[in-house]
């Protein structure tokens, strides 16, 4: 295990579903005072409706469907995503359904809280770890790639 320490201020993956953007631009527009305190990031329409709304910096990624959750997954894998605020929509079938999917796959590997609705979106924003220092324990994932990748190779003998 290694500890990864989440700083004062962190990054903050913004996410929402064509039917959810509104909720979530109006949560950040309710939350905007804590979350200027925070990087902010999202997919396409979503950062862009949320800069507007809130008046605060949001780095964009691509729409979602176009590669977007792909880059947000591969920041989390990187340590440069601290948490993710993701309004999906779970009664509307989505053609990037597997990225989506890949995404919160990589969320909970690299232990990152994740917010899917707005109830857990306001637990985290004001859990006290919001604007503390967090750590937290990480599996060693080379050592245990390289366990496995022993163990092929040793039946492959």
């Amino acid at each position: 295990m290694t500890e990864t320490i989440m700083e004062k201020q962190k990054t903050i993956a913004l996410i929402a579903h064509d039917h959810q953007k509104d909720d979530l631009v109006e949560w950040c527009v309710k939350n905007q005072e804590n979350l200027k305190q925070h990087f902010l990031c999202g997919t396409g329409t979503t950062s862009r409706l949320i800069a507007e709304a809130t008046g605060l910096p949001v780095k964009s990624y691509k729409s979602g469907p176009l590669g977007g959750d792909q880059q947000i997954g591969a920041r989390i894998t990187e340590g440069e995503i601290d948490m993710m605020i993701f309004f999906w929509d779970p009664l509307e079938s989505q053609p990037h359904d597997p990225d989506i999917r890949a995404l919160l796959r990589i969320a909970v590997v690299y232990d990152i809280p994740v917010a899917t609705n707005r109830a857990t979106a306001d637990f985290l924003i004001t859990s006290r770890y919001m604007n503390d220092r967090y750590s937290h324990q990480l599996p060693d994932f080379e050592s245990v790639v390289s366990r496995e990748t022993e163990k092929i190779l040793k039946s492959e003998r």
